[in-house]
């Protein structure tokens, strides 16, 4: 029996053996953190009505710039100054304005 060899001898026999993890670890997440939306852009379009106060463009830097009756906030906010219905023109430098045309009282 001593002479005789094993007919199924074990395959890596003379290899130490590393077992492989069956999950990745934890680790550091490369994904998930995106900042909140702004909500930039137009909120009372041209030919609408807008009231003294309303919010007419939320913006980064001067986009639209401020024409009669609106106002500049610290954030470049166009905001409405007085009553009256939102207007958007083109003017020098090919810029755009807004402004605010007062509605005519006895119409």
């Amino acid at each position: 029996m001593a002479g005789l060899k094993n007919p199924n001898p074990p395959k890596f026999q003379n290899l130490k053996c590393f077992y492989m993890a069956h999950k990745k670890g934890e680790g550091s997440v490369k994904n998930g953190r995106d900042s909140q939306s702004k909500r930039l852009g137009v909120k009372i379009f041209g030919g609408q009505p807008a009231i003294a106060g309303n919010i007419i463009v939320r913006q980064r830097g001067t986009e639209y710039h401020a024409g009669k009756n609106v106002g500049v906030g610290r954030d470049f906010t166009l905001f409405a100054l007085s009553d009256g219905v939102v207007q958007f023109r083109k003017r020098r430098n090919d810029k755009t304005f807004v402004s605010i045309l007062p509605i005519e009282a006895g119409a």
